[in-house]
């Protein structure tokens, strides 16, 4: 049962994740225009690609990190799949990133959680002859009463659109991916996906007007600033690869049904660094009744997710 222990772990990470990422997209110091974050977060991502050399050391495979010469050529199919799943994450990150500068992680991440769990379970069902659970309707039904509790507490209509156009691109992504993992090996399909998103960060760059956004969002990034979102995309690596290993080794239901305690994660993590973060960075309200809010809405979508996946 070690895999639940990777994924509960890979969960922790995202949080951190998301409360960095919105210190980062805060800073004007740092990388605060979402679509140059965005742009650097899928280059970073073939950094990973290194962990096929760690595969080459005595050992290394037997705890799951993956070999070279698990990789093949790609299909075209393959190649095909792991260009929309770099397009689609690319996407949600913009708007992810977009929706964090408005408002704290506790607020946002759990309706973009909420959309891209139902939303990649249709698509589960339409595409990949997924059965749904008998407690599907009342896991929805959670998850809508969590999110439009989130809604009616601090969002607006521009706040709720880019949050909803996030999951559904998360969820598109995941549909993807899976659909990768059923085609090929974990390690085949780990690679090509990371190289797949290297490779549509770099095709930006021959757009002008987006060489010029890149080139101009970083003109104030100071070396603190490219150091924390160096830190930040090295700790989302590792969280991917904890979480898609897991998926792999153990059950797909239960690691999407663990997506939920991210939620708890980020709501401790974001009242905890309120000591030391800026308050635009961290939670705004820190009073009881605030704080039983939060935890009201947030105990609702976990149950939700749990209720999606048993």
């Amino acid at each position: 049962m070690g895999w639940i222990w990777l994924a509960v772990g890979g969960q922790f990470l995202n949080a951190i994740v998301a409360v960095i990422d919105k210190y980062i997209v805060s800073d004007e110091t740092a990388i605060p225009k979402p679509f140059v974050y965005a742009f650097f977060s899928c280059l970073l991502a073939g950094v990973w690609l290194l962990i096929f050399a760690v595969g080459w050391l005595p050992g290394m495979r037997v705890v799951g990190v993956p070999h070279i010469s698990e990789v093949g050529m790609p299909t075209l199919e393959l190649l095909a799949m792991a260009f929309f799943a770099a397009y689609a994450f690319f996407l949600a990150l913009v708007s992810m990133f977009d929706a964090l500068k408005h408002d704290t992680p506790s607020n946002v991440m759990p309706v973009i959680g909420s959309v891209a769990a139902i939303a990649s379970l249709g698509l589960n069902y339409l595409f990949l002859d997924a059965a749904l659970s008998d407690t599907f309707i009342v896991g929805i039904l959670l998850l809508a009463i969590g999110t439009f509790l989130v809604s009616q507490a601090n969002f607006n209509l521009k706040l709720v659109s880019i949050t909803f156009h996030s999951g559904l691109f998360f969820a598109l992504h995941l549909i993807t991916m899976k659909g990768i993992f059923q085609m090929t090996t974990f390690a085949d399909g780990f690679f090509w996906s990371r190289a797949a998103l290297v490779l549509f960060a770099l095709s930006l760059l021959l757009v002008p007007a987006y060489w010029k956004k890149i080139r101009q969002g970083t003109e104030h990034t100071t070396a603190r600033g490219g150091a924390i979102v160096l830190v930040n995309k090295f700790i989302a690596g590792v969280a991917a690869f904890m979480l898609l290993q897991a998926t792999d080794w153990g059950e797909v239901s239960v690691v999407q049904a663990l997506d939920g305690l991210k939620f708890v994660f980020i709501l401790f993590i974001s009242y905890l660094v309120t000591l030391w973060w800026p308050t635009y960075v961290t939670e705004r309200g820190t009073k009881p009744r605030d704080v039983i809010r939060k935890v009201l809405y947030v105990s609702i979508i976990v149950i939700g997710f749990v209720m999606l996946f048993v």
